[in-house]
């Protein structure tokens, strides 16, 4: 990339890849209202390889060696688990909710970091996890009732930014060693495989239903939108933008998600979970931007 490359567009393309992970769960809600969650995933993954693999085949294929096959084992089987809980759980909440649980991730990293490399976390950072699980307990509260109440879809949805923590050091740790392009070509397509298999041993099979317009659309949108281009324009505006800024903008995710939840999945959002998701948003932006100036 060239350094004359505008700042203000990489962050413009940031808040675009943002947008487009946020419309990605309501997307998927709609989508699955056909479509069983793992067929909608395989095809989704194994498209976007597809595509990634005619794009960037000088960078990917000269990178498919051995030593990359343990790495892309692991980063695919651990977004695997990622997707298959956030898919399953999403089948049951609200887009915006999901989103904002999965969200927790930054959160978690600072101690997922903690268990794997012994890097203590800063006091901020445990502040942040104390702030989050009110969010979360915020988020639970049944209006009028005083209990607390997660659902199967919540629980799933928060095991998911569990995995994903781990996914994502193990991304940052093979990015390092291997080209960064070639571990997310692997990890799509150990995941997609992961994900056809459950389908055909779990899930029944296609029918002509999952042909309907809003269906694919659906589909278009996951694999080429919120996969591959929020991706690319991920990589470019990682290139141009200091991390900490760029982590912001990414955590904005989220508020798009519950913007797009509101007004067009008709989810209403009660005094609790705003509550809850200002609090957990909260507990991102001090992870964030301490963890990464801590980083760095």
């Amino acid at each position: 990339m060239s350094r004359t490359f505008p700042p203000n567009l990489a962050r413009l393309m940031l808040l675009c890849c943002a947008a487009l992970w946020g419309g990605s769960y309501l997307v998927a809600k709609i989508a699955m209202t056909t479509m069983p969650p793992q067929w909608l995933m395989a095809m989704r993954m194994l498209a976007a390889g597809v595509l990634m693999l005619a794009l960037f085949h000088r960078s990917i294929l000269p990178a498919l060696r051995r030593e990359i096959v343990v790495p892309g084992l692991i980063v695919g089987v651990t977004y695997y688990g990622t997707m298959i809980l956030q898919t399953t759980g999403l089948r049951t909440i609200d887009p915006g909710r999901s989103a904002f649980l999965t969200a927790a991730y930054c959160v978690l990293t600072p101690f997922a970091m903690w268990l794997v490399y012994r890097s203590k976390p800063q006091m901020v950072n445990v502040l942040a996890g104390i702030i989050c699980l009110i969010g979360v307990g915020f988020i639970a509260l049944k209006p009028g009732a005083n209990t607390l109440a997660l659902s199967q879809g919540d629980v799933l949805t928060l095991l998911c930014s569990l995995v994903f923590t781990f996914n994502l050091i193990a991304l940052g740790q093979y990015s390092r060693q291997f080209n960064p392009i070639a571990v997310t070509f692997v990890q799509f397509g150990v995941a997609g495989v992961l994900f056809l298999i459950g389908a055909l041993i779990t899930e029944p099979a296609p029918d002509a239903s999952w042909t309907q317009p809003a269906v694919v659309l659906s589909f278009f949108y996951l694999a080429i939108g919120s996969t591959t281009i929020a991706q690319i324009m991920q990589n470019i505006g990682l290139a141009h933008v200091p991390a900490t800024s760029a982590s912001i903008i990414m955590c904005t995710e989220s508020l798009f998600s519950v913007g797009f939840s509101a007004l067009f999945w008709g989810d209403r959002i009660g005094w609790n979970s705003i509550a809850g998701f200002a609090m957990i948003f909260a507990a991102m932006l001090m992870s964030v931007m301490k963890f990464r100036n801590a980083k760095a």
